[in-house]
């Protein structure tokens, strides 16, 4: 059985860390998301097709320097193809029943579950679907009680929503799926490929699950997926190799070799590899990117720091300039 994975995002929501870095790369808890990903995946899937095209080296290079126990393919798509035709590219890999999988929702899905739901439905399509509060955000799929699924509502109002459940972004496909995408072009799976389906063959089922679902798209979400996981091992706290803390840590990770100093104060940061957080600083909801150096008595809050900055006795301002304030000196300056 194959994993296709899609990869292939430049992650705006999240920069400046994908300034540098792939977006399925950035670290949580020190591994890699798209780790975090494989490792939820059934033994009987032997081979991982990564669809990816910005940053591919990079992708390319961590597995070839780290075996993941499976066989990974980095499968470069020359332009981005979508959901649709990034699955389609792959298909020269592909050797019955797949999965196609984001790389950046990190979830409870247990797919050895959903399988075997599949298989027990003899579907062409099984889609994971999770429940939400607010319908009026999303597609919202109609469902019947046996978990097939007849179609999707977008956007509904709440008295108009067919169910409370949504396409969660996990995809157990049959092969004939692939005969519905045209090769080479930009198709959505989601849009295009499943209502026909839908349409053509009732053989389109929902797979229910609970527990916890992030989409990892936005600053916001990244830190709370720590949280989280943190939350679940029982720890308040995690550190890489070689950390030296003299300061305290609340629901924080540090990656390796990550200094911080006396008096300082760490409540819901990411600290990459090698960084330094000198003494007396006060961070609240950061990402301190690799080599960075946050000088003393700095106090940050909701501010992410690209790699390799060095911050100490600046001023940082994120909200609205004020209308009408100039951009440079205006008057005569004081002569010190």
């Amino acid at each position: 059985m194959e994993a296709i994975i899609l990869a292939g995002g430049f992650g705006t929501r999240l920069r400046p860390l994908t300034y540098t870095r792939a977006k399925s790369l950035l670290p949580i808890l020190n591994k890699p998301m798209i780790v975090h990903l494989i490792e939820t995946l059934p033994d009987e899937v032997h081979k991982v097709i990564l669809a990816v095209n910005y940053r591919k080296d990079q992708i390319e290079k961590y597995f070839k320097e780290h075996d993941i126990g499976k066989e990974v393919v980095v499968n470069n798509e020359p332009e981005p193809l979508g959901t649709g035709g990034a699955t389609k590219f792959a298909e020269k890999h592909i050797t019955g029943e797949f999965f196609v999988l984001n790389s950046d929702i990190i979830c409870s899905l247990d797919l050895d579950d959903m399988v075997l739901f599949h298989e027990k439905n003899h579907a062409i399509a099984t889609i994971s679907l999770w429940p939400v509060k607010n319908v009026s955000e999303f597609g919202v799929a109609d469902v019947k009680e046996n978990g097939n699924v007849v179609g999707f509502v977008e956007k509904p109002k709440p008295k108009d929503a067919p169910s409370n459940f949504i396409n969660a972004g996990a995809y157990c496909l049959e092969p004939e799926v692939l005969d519905y995408i045209e090769t080479g072009q930009l198709v959505s799976m989601e849009k295009e490929i499943f209502p026909q389906i839908i349409n053509n063959t009732g053989r389109f089922f929902g797979y229910k699950f609970e527990g916890f679902w992030m989409d990892i798209g936005r600053i916001s979400s990244y830190l709370d997926v720590h949280k989280l996981l943190m939350k679940k091992q029982n720890i308040e706290s995690f550190q890489g190799k070689n950390c030296v803390v003299n300061g305290v840590l609340k629901n924080s990770c540090l990656g390796d070799n990550v200094y911080v100093g006396n008096k300082s104060k760490l409540n819901s940061v990411v600290v990459y590899d090698n960084a330094t957080i000198e003494d007396n600083v006060v961070l609240s909801n950061c990402v301190i990117g690799e080599n960075c150096t946050i000088g003393n008595f700095s106090n940050l809050k909701d501010v992410v720091i690209g790699e390799k900055s060095n911050i100490d006795n600046k001023a940082l301002w994120n909200q609205k300039i004020p209308k009408g304030y100039p951009d440079k000196q205006i008057g005569n300056p004081i002569e010190k």
